[in-house]
């Protein structure tokens, strides 16, 4: 039987430097078990009550950074912690918050760096003057779609793990701290400004992808398997089909969740790249809905700042 969820490797989820203050609010302390979240309550992402409330309101001196802060403050207390990442690739404006910006602000990567790991195989091919085998695009069909975690052991080694990874990283603009270190590829760290230059690299022409690998990987986070297209889409025009790679991961030790998000989304006109990653999550469920009403909020802002 494929696995369809994230690494569920013991990992101290509260041992990483805080990026956002923690505030306790009430809430169950036991974590939900492993696995996917309910498709039925998933399976067609959405924040309509985010949505549908009036953005902060902004003058001609309102930064696009402080009118995200402002929309995410409005949101109040929440638990564990989160950083997030956004850039409108439509203005050219873009916000961080969480303060993701230090290299020592990280977050357990969990499968979303399964995005960085077909990007690093893809780099690999282009540079032997390659197309991917039958093989391969089964399993990067199988890692993405599906989170497959066999496929992405079969591809890790592939790429030729950690170093691998870090070569690629390097080309595609994602600092040293990404990865190296000496922890399985679930395990690996990463912040929100590296995880936005990984999108960057999928999505615009400024990238060491050609055209048809990073058409490829549109396509692959395009077709997520329905019970996972949660999170970042959720701050999509209503209808637009998500185009993401999440990633969830219990910690055996504490009982609490790393849940992230990562994806492209089009609001109002305009086309974004969302990351928003959280750790110290008290169910998978309250992980999840902390991403949304984050990227829905903070999408929101940005949109609407003059």
């Amino acid at each position: 039987m494929k696995h369809r969820t994230a690494l569920a490797i013991p990992v101290l989820v509260g041992a990483a430097l805080v990026a956002h203050v923690l505030v306790p609010t009430p809430g169950p302390a036991d974590g939900a078990p492993s696995g996917p979240p309910p498709t039925a309550a998933r399976a067609s992402p959405s924040a309509p009550a985010l949505l549908s409330e009036p953005a902060p309101s902004t003058t001609g001196t309102t930064t696009p950074e402080q009118a995200v802060r402002l929309a995410l403050d409005r949101l109040g207390a929440h638990r564990g912690r989160y950083a997030l990442a956004v850039e409108d690739l439509t203005s050219g404006r873009s916000a961080a918050y969480g303060s993701p910006t230090s290299p020592t602000e990280t977050f357990t990567s969990a499968s979303i760096v399964k995005v960085d790991i077909l990007a690093a195989l893809l780099l690999r091919a282009q540079e032997r003057g390659e197309q991917l085998g039958s093989a391969q695009r089964q399993l990067a069909s199988d890692m993405i779609r599906a989170s497959d975690n066999d496929a992405a052991q079969k591809l890790w080694g592939e790429i030729g793990g950690r170093q691998g990874l870090d070569a690629a990283n390097a080309r595609l603009g994602l600092s040293s701290a990404h990865a190296g270190q000496r922890v399985p590829w679930g395990l690996t760290r990463t912040t929100a400004v590296d995880q936005i230059a990984l999108l960057k690299a999928v999505f615009t022409q400024n990238s060491p992808l050609n055209a048809a690998s990073r058409s490829y990987l549109r396509t692959l986070m395009g077709t997520v398997d329905k019970g996972q297209n949660w999170g970042v889409g959720a701050a999509g025009s209503p209808g637009t089909p998500p185009v993401l790679k999440n990633g969830w991961l219990p910690d055996g030790t504490t009982r609490l969740w790393v849940v992230n998000s990562v994806g492209i989304v089009e609001r109002a006109g305009h086309s974004l790249l969302v990351v928003v990653l959280t750790d110290g999550q008290p169910t998978q469920e309250a992980g999840i809905t902390l991403v949304e009403h984050v990227a829905a909020a903070a999408v929101e802002a940005l949109v609407r700042t003059p």
